[in-house]
């Protein structure tokens, strides 16, 4: 990787969503920060409605009309929260690209694949028509549509499931972005051609030294891709640590309830254990812990005070939330309590 690989070239500082509904406020995303390095990828995991997608939305200043966001994001020290339509623009697509869930309704079913390229290329790059298609062909070629020069002028409805989301990735790439914000991109894929995006998202990586956001509840998409994890639930970071820290040495219950359901090669059926209840109603969040509800470890003080996001031990790298000490929900854990 490039030596300034640490340098963030994306910060976020206590990112806060809050949507006006009619039944009052709902704090759709609390106090979210990370930063993100070139050629560095960060996985944000969680259940539906942790506020993974919302977090990205609001980054790139996509939130629905009802939603507003506070805090700071910064690409390379300049805050994108509350730019003018026109300098977000020059700023999205270009500088900072997304790949959406759903490449069907991503993209535009009345023209064909070639000209939705090309015109990214002429925003931004101010290029001809011809010369953009060019760019384009190069770009399919680069994510692996076979025969690209004729492919080209299709129109989306034409392309399978997994080669829709290889020209959505070609069009993301085409300005050669310094961050890609994937949100769920291989959930709609079956699993062969997820690994397929999993690798071909790797090699990319490896060329341009691009920095991904993966916005999954996928855990196999995360070992596979990942430097680094924010898991969150009911809107708030639970841990942070490296991908490698996550997976082997979880400290957070939430964190090890996640990978408790995950299915092993190694073990049985038997040995999966599900998270028991359901997410919290956003709508009235309890004044403690969000996961306090649902969890095996909980206490009193879990039910009534929110714990401090705080580093696990001096110095270290992994930042998590919870009242109980890892030593203590290790001793639970073997005690089966």
């Amino acid at each position: 990787m490039s030596a300034d690989r640490n340098t963030p070239v994306l910060e976020v500082r206590d990112l806060c969503v809050r949507f006006m509904t009619n039944d009052g406020p709902v704090y759709a995303v609390n106090d979210v920060a990370f930063q993100l390095g070139r050629g560095q990828t960060l996985g944000i995991v969680g259940e539906s409605g942790s506020g993974k997608s919302q977090t990205m939305l609001a980054m790139m200043g996509l939130l629905a009309r009802n939603g507003a966001a506070t805090g700071q994001v910064l690409h390379h020290g300049r805050n994108l929260l509350g730019l003018p339509a026109a300098e977000l623009n020059a700023v999205r697509g270009d500088r900072i690209a997304m790949i959406f869930q759903d490449p069907m309704t991503s993209l535009n079913p009345y023209l064909t694949v070639e000209r939705q390229m090309t015109e990214v290329l002429e925003l931004h790059r101010g290029l001809g028509r011809r010369e953009a298609r060019v760019r384009a062909i190069r770009a399919l070629d680069d994510v692996k549509i076979p025969d690209a020069k004729r492919r080209i002028d299709f129109y989306p409805h034409e392309f399978s499931g997994g080669m829709r989301q290889r020209v959505m990735i070609a069009m993301a790439l085409l300005c050669e972005p310094e961050v890609l914000i994937a949100d769920e991109p291989t959930t709609a894929l079956d699993a062969t051609v997820q690994a397929q995006i999993v690798q071909l998202l790797r090699e990319l990586q490896r060329e341009h030294g691009t920095a991904i956001v993966m916005i999954t509840h996928d855990l196999g998409v995360v070992a596979g891709l990942c430097d680094d994890v924010l898991v969150m639930y009911g809107g708030r970071v639970m841990e942070h640590a490296s991908a490698d820290d996550i997976f082997h040495r979880p400290s957070h219950p939430y964190t090890r309830g996640l990978l408790a359901a995950l299915p092993r090669l190694d073990a049985g059926a038997e040995t999966l254990r599900s998270i028991p209840g359901n997410p919290p109603n956003m709508n009235a969040l309890p004044p403690g812990c969000p996961f306090s509800a649902r969890c095996r470890f909980v206490e009193e003080r879990c039910v009534s005070t929110m714990p401090m996001l705080q580093h696990l031990s001096p110095g270290g790298a992994t930042l998590r939330a919870c009242h109980r000490g890892v030593a203590e929900l290790d001793a639970m854990e073997v005690s089966g309590g």
